[in-house]
């Protein structure tokens, strides 16, 4: 090493300086500027010296007077998507993208040399090719988003982000960040440079910078310190626990409980839903599949028309749009003739319950009340339909699986009158960025208020009649997108 006291520094713009460690500038035609990017600081700043000594222009920063772009260990598309990154909004970077190579036989002929095919990068040839640019509509409802995800690395970085956001109770920013998520899922190919996300919605600096950095990188440091975070970690099991949410996991973190062995040894007392969530843990965090899905439906339909011939049953949620797993398994049950589905759930639950299926339920009513004046502003987003939140017993003979005798599942029955049905089934089928979309564009774009049980007209102070999804998304002046497409 040498002692600090002898090192030289060299200053910004050194190339236009009279310092002894540069020579006069012999090749105006020429400036020179070196990218740290897999270079490292160390190399660069001695390359950068060893030019300044040869007579050449280094600067130290990048310019549009840049007419040699020095790389080491990078592609061509990395450098491009680099240097568009730099001129953004300022015309197209036209210096020469050469690898180390020429400036260190350019060093040792004390001139520039010859730009040959292997001084240049790596398909440097289509540089002047235009980058596909992506284009989207601002809202998810607007967009058709299939399951075929060609950007599931990107995205599943920034729904981990949105996770922990959510988690330390920042909604604001979790929504951002699945937003940004949702526009990268309905893209037709996969993002190759940041370059091609110029001007789409939603993305904004922080998520972009998440993406430059798995793109360059193939990893974002923010994401991967956000996995290994204890906190995110113990916070991740114990919102696991059914029946558990934030505020009470942060109470018993500040409390000194970091996992599910110690919060059965602290001896707190839990709620039904709760012992519940603990004793059937391992397997309410396992995937359901659509086969368990189905095995699932079987019985909830031979329960309805035991007690109710004629009831309608759907599958909803994710499986509605063409999920083969999910975390549960959401059903909406109507009858045809209008107020038949009254008393229907509690006798649905009795049957499941004397059939054994049930390892937890809980009930709640309808308290939903349409006003005159349009639907007051509900207590929370929840909607207020008659629905059971339930564990379902699947046993090895109806599920098939023979994998053990069975395994707990969570299972959501929801009732709705047939006059509420279409809105109830838009609403319950998801995706939840999806439905969030379809509420923002009804409020800000047509001034109308939408929810799982109806679409009020604010303008004409009335309610909108709909028999069909498609009826709702007319209204709203959309056009209609299947289920399959809305996985924002």
């Amino acid at each position: 090493m040498i002692p600090l006291k002898r090192r030289k520094v060299v200053p910004t713009g050194a190339g236009n300086t009279g310092s002894e460690e540069t020579s006069p500038n012999k090749f105006p035609q020429v400036v020179l500027f070196l990218l740290e990017r897999k270079m490292g600081a160390s190399r660069r700043a001695f390359l950068s010296q060893l030019g300044r000594k040869k007579g050449f222009q280094v600067e130290e920063l990048f310019s549009e007077g840049i007419t040699h772009v020095i790389c080491e260990n990078n592609s061509g598309d990395e450098v491009i998507a680099w240097l568009e990154s730099q001129v953004r909004g300022r015309g197209r970077a036209t210096a020469h993208l050469l690898d180390v190579s020429w400036f260190t036989e350019s060093m040792r002929a004390g001139r520039p040399v010859e730009i040959l095919d292997r001084h240049q990068l790596q398909q440097q040839q289509i540089r002047e090719v235009e980058v596909v640019v992506f284009s989207a509509p601002s809202y998810a409802c607007q967009r058709r988003t299939t399951l075929d995800n060609h950007n599931a690395i990107l995205t599943d970085a920034l729904s981990l982000l949105a996770e922990n956001a959510e988690l330390s109770g920042e909604d604001g920013r979790g929504v951002a960040f699945r937003r940004a998520a949702g526009v990268l899922k309905g893209l037709p190919e996969p993002v190759t440079a940041v370059t091609q996300l110029v001007g789409l919605p939603c993305l904004g600096g922080h998520s972009l910078r998440v993406v430059k950095d798995i793109l360059e990188n193939g990893a974002s440091c923010e994401v991967e310190d956000t996995k290994q975070s204890e906190r995110f970690k113990v916070l991740k099991v114990l919102t696991g626990i059914f029946g558990v949410g934030v505020k009470t996991a942060e109470r018993w973190i500040q409390e000194g409980i970091r996992g599910l062995q110690q919060l059965q040894d602290s001896g707190r007392t839990l709620n039904r839903a709760q012992q519940a969530g603990l004793q059937h843990y391992e397997d309410l965090n396992q995937h359901v599949t659509r086969s368990e899905a189905d095995a699932v439906a079987a019985v909830v339909e031979e329960a309805v028309a035991s007690v109710l011939p004629g009831a309608r049953m759907t599958l909803i949620g994710g499986f509605r749009r063409g999920k083969l797993t999910g975390h549960d398994v959401d059903f909406l049950i109507t009858h045809p003739e209008e107020g038949r589905e009254v008393g229907l759930m509690p006798k649905v639950v009795s049957w499941l319950e004397s059939q054994g299926f049930l390892l937890y339920q809980k009930t709640t009513k309808n308290s939903y009340l349409e006003g005159e004046d349009g639907p007051a502003r509900p207590s929370s987003n929840m909607d207020r339909f008659e629905r059971c939140f339930s564990i379902f017993k699947l046993t090895e003979e109806v599920n098939g699986e023979g994998l053990k005798p069975w395994r707990a599942v969570r299972v959501d029955l929801v009732v709705s009158p047939i006059s509420q049905f279409a809105f109830a089934l838009l609403g319950w089928t998801g995706s939840k960025l999806f439905e969030r979309e379809l509420r923002r564009w009804a409020g800000h774009k047509k001034a109308m208020s939408l929810s799982s049980h109806a679409l009020y007209d604010n303008t004409q102070r009335r309610y909108l009649r709909a028999s069909s999804e498609e009826e709702i998304f007319a209204h709203l002046g959309l056009e209609y997108i299947p289920p399959s497409e809305r996985n924002a």
